[in-house]
């Protein structure tokens, strides 16, 4: 088990890529802290991982406040101690606008979830990372932060600030033996998120669902969606000691979209 004996808050882990990422961590391992705001959805996700032999506990709460950021690191240090893995991975879409109409209102609560909430949570655990010379963050971007996609003006800003965002934090951390990595996931069409924008983006354009996977579809040269347990797999290696040498790095598990 290459976590064996860490400790991972995961946000957003309440469903799709983030529950698939607790639960393979806890597979592999490691006592994960979930965070997500719907309570209904953390429990069902604790009690999954308990019922497979894993160690997890989990607290609702709203990324975009810093009261709340602050009370999932205190409720994981009470729980299980030290942190040893942070995964950024909540994320809010935003409405599907062109740039032009896009409601500032909105672009704000976007980038507070997406990009605000995984500084705030770096700089909680950060430190004692220092402390003990050891440590991983993994940020979950998106493979649209590399390519041309209209409709998502916040969401895909956002995502490519935290890759950004990633670099500086593994320059300034690799001293402290702390690595710092993103994952750039393709469409994971199973996902709450992906079926939604399936679903708003049909009816923007005026097409049916099925002509918009099979347009995104095209883009993907393995010519189908990844899974949430693809990009679990990506997360644990990142944060697992088979990584030691990685830091700094955008990986990209998109069935090849985007190649760099």
């Amino acid at each position: 088990m290459q976590l064996k004996g860490k400790v991972a808050i995961v946000t957003g882990g309440g469903r799709g890529i983030g529950r698939a990422i607790a639960r393979r961590f806890a597979a592999e391992g490691a006592a994960v802290f979930i965070a997500a705001r719907t309570e209904g959805e953390i429990r069902e996700a604790t009690a999954e991982i308990q019922a497979a032999g894993g160690n997890a506990a989990a607290v609702p709460a709203d990324l975009a406040l810093e009261s709340s950021c602050k009370k999932i690191v205190d409720a994981a240090r009470a729980a299980f101690g030290n942190i040893d893995i942070l995964v950024n991975n909540a994320a809010i879409y935003g409405p599907v606008v062109p740039i032009d109409k896009y409601p500032l209102r909105d672009w704000d609560a976007v980038l507070n979830v997406n990009l605000r909430a995984p500084l705030m949570l770096s700089q909680l655990v950060l430190p004692e990372m220092y402390a003990r010379k050891s440590g991983a963050i993994v940020n979950i971007s998106t493979v649209g932060a590399k390519l041309a996609f209209g409709l998502s003006g916040a969401y895909t800003s956002s995502k490519a600030a935290l890759i950004g965002l990633t670099r500086v934090m593994a320059a300034e951390s690799a001293p402290y033996g702390v690595r710092v990595n993103a994952i750039c996931p393709g469409p994971v069409t199973e996902t709450k998120m992906s079926r939604d924008l399936t679903r708003e983006f049909s009816a923007h354009f005026g097409s049916g669902s099925d002509e918009t996977l099979n347009r995104m579809m095209q883009s993907v040269l393995l010519g189908r969606p990844q899974t949430a347990d693809e990009i679990a797999s990506a997360a644990a290696f990142l944060a697992s000691d088979q990584a030691s040498a990685i830091t700094g790095q955008t990986l990209n598990v998109d069935g090849g979209m985007a190649f760099y």
